[in-house]
């Protein structure tokens, strides 16, 4: 029974360990963009309505994610800049429907959005 309730304990470590580590992504900020933020990404942009006006591969309201990641693949302040947009929202960019300023959104969660949508190119 110990050998099982060692292992039980050994996985419901590792699984809170991840937990926190994809909580601390989102809480205090992002690193560069990275393939394993994907699903948190995504997780993230469900949950504050992105895909309201955003698919990842098809024009709705805004652009498709892809294209806004194709946009702006290799370009330095690229993460900085859509952090930013994503925050304040933006007009005239992609066409004549404004994207509103995300004001439930904190700096952190917005620069995760940013690092999933580069992923996307």
């Amino acid at each position: 029974m110990k050998r099982k309730s060692q292992a039980k304990n050994k996985t419901a470590t590792l699984a809170a360990a991840l937990a926190i580590s994809a909580l601390g992504a989102l809480t205090f900020g992002a690193a560069p963009a990275r393939a394993q933020d994907a699903p948190t990404g995504l997780a993230l942009a469900q949950q504050q309505n992105c895909m309201s006006c955003h698919s990842v591969t098809r024009t709705f309201m805004g652009p498709p994610l892809r294209d806004i990641a194709a946009k702006y693949a290799g370009k330095p302040e690229a993460q900085t800049y859509l952090t930013h947009k994503i925050l304040e929202g933006s007009s005239g960019v992609w066409g004549t429907v404004p994207m509103p300023a995300n004001t439930q959104l904190n700096p952190g969660q917005a620069a995760t959005l940013a690092n999933w949508i580069l992923t996307l190119k």
